[in-house]
């Protein structure tokens, strides 16, 4: 699923970087929205089917490191490419990295998969929940210059609305529904979710007007502005690992509600960028207070929604987790402009846009402030939901080496894997326990 996730991210690539216009472009870019669709759920899913319980933390905190990395150090290689050569040299770039991505995953990453999974798609589902977020999408943006009498709104209102029942009443009826309601029912992964869903859409808005706001306010050149992150990426790399570490042995809270303050503190001296702000002064603290609230908080939001599912849903849970961030970034991206009068003209009005910038600030802070105080109330401890016994995996350093052990213990204890494998006769003769799922190895190539 991540291979045919990435080669799909990749064609669709070519295709923004061939397209003659603004329409082919967009429909590009649907497409190769797809294939990330495929592609990160996916990669979550391998951590949680390849680690041990006690190393998935730090695992997952290494995993978003490097996802902060990539999201923080993309301006600024865009902003380089568009001095340097083409817009379309920003897509044709991700051809060289797939292929590289592609060869280590062959080599070095082992398969897993559900057998007694049917693999049957949920269409009905999927058109219904596609549906509730584009008119729901559609609705926020119309909203601020039509108003709510438009007809246009109250359309895509009724549609959102309708659309969204039909999803609910769908999974509920499917024999396999692409969203399980029971995913739902820890109170930890709701709660993980939650904090995610405002976490994202916060970082999402703000994200998408500061590179433009140091272009358009204080006057830096695209590649400047790209590079003013570069303390994000620095920072996040460096000590996700150790917040994944930190989070694993006292517990997600205190991390989590950490971040989120400090994310508060950088938002909030955001509003100080002006025509005359420097870097040192104004730019730098608020991008490094970001790079340490996004490697505090991070690695354990990310943990907690994992571990909180049962390992046969990891891949599932993954998705769910994945989707809500994504869903919360467009959302706000949609609202927050519109709603601060950042439409039109505004972009190319210094005064306008730094009005408009500050309000986004706040508004982010107060979010981040916010999902601190959902952190302090509701993620709980290091702890895992007790689960039915049953066997689990676990993955050895050479690929193809792996045996089934059950995990044993006590009501109200984090789960822990017998060391004595000899007692498991299916862990000599290979053969996968009808408790389980099967997982299939797949060979290193020599």
């Amino acid at each position: 699923m991540f291979l045919a996730g990435l080669g799909w991210f990749t064609l669709a690539s070519v295709l923004c970087a061939a397209a003659p216009g603004i329409g082919w472009l967009i429909a590009a870019r649907a497409v190769q929205g797809i294939g990330g669709a495929l592609m990160t759920p996916a990669s979550l899913a391998i951590i949680e089917a390849t680690f041990q319980p006690g190393d998935r933390t730090r695992a997952i905190g290494t995993w978003a490191g490097f996802s902060g990395v990539s999201a923080a150090i993309a301006p600024f290689l865009g902003g380089w490419l568009l001095e340097a050569g083409s817009w379309r040299a920003i897509f044709l770039i991700n051809v060289p990295v797939a292929a590289v991505t592609a060869r280590v995953t062959r080599r070095h990453v082992p398969e897993s998969r559900d057998t007694p999974a049917s693999g049957r798609a949920d269409w009905p589902g999927a058109l219904a929940g596609a549906a509730a977020l584009a008119a729901t999408t559609y609705a926020i943006l119309v909203l601020p210059g039509a108003g709510v009498t438009s007809l246009g709104f109250a359309v895509a209102a009724a549609l959102a609305v309708t659309s969204a029942a039909t999803f609910v009443v769908t999974e509920r009826r499917s024999s396999h529904p692409m969203l399980p309601p029971a995913i739902f029912r820890p109170a930890q992964f709701r709660a993980a979710n939650a904090v995610t869903f405002v976490v994202n859409g916060a970082l999402g808005g703000f994200a998408f007007v500061f590179i433009p706001a140091l272009e358009i306010i204080a006057g830096y050149s695209p590649v400047l502005a790209g590079s003013a992150l570069v303390p994000v990426t620095v920072v996040t790399l460096l000590l996700s690992g150790a917040s994944g570490r930190l989070a694993a042995r006292i517990g997600p809270r205190p991390p989590l509600v950490a971040g989120c303050l400090l994310c508060t503190v950088a938002s909030m001296l955001a509003v100080r960028i002006g025509p005359d702000a420097g870097y040192w002064t104004a730019v730098c603290p608020v991008a490094v207070l970001f790079g340490l609230g996004l490697a505090a908080l991070l690695p354990p939001l990310t943990a907690s929604a994992m571990n909180s599912a049962p390992d046969s849903l990891a891949g599932l849970a993954s998705g769910v987790n994945n989707a809500v961030a994504r869903v919360a970034g467009l959302l706000w991206i949609a609202a927050l402009p519109p709603l601060t009068g950042l439409t039109g003209a505004a972009y190319t009005d210094p005064a306008q846009f730094r009005s408009s910038f500050a309000q986004i600030s706040w508004i982010c802070a107060a979010a981040f402030a916010c999902a601190a105080v959902l952190a302090a109330t509701l993620i709980t401890g290091p702890g895992r939901p007790t689960p039915a016994r049953r066997p689990a995996l676990i993955q050895t350093p050479v690929p193809h080496l792996a045996c089934p052990v059950a995990f044993h213990h006590a009501p109200g204890q984090t789960r822990r894997p017998d060391s004595s494998q000899a007692s498991h006769p299916s862990c000599a003769a290979g053969t996968p326990s009808p408790s389980r799922p099967r997982i299939d190895h797949a060979q290193a190539e020599a």
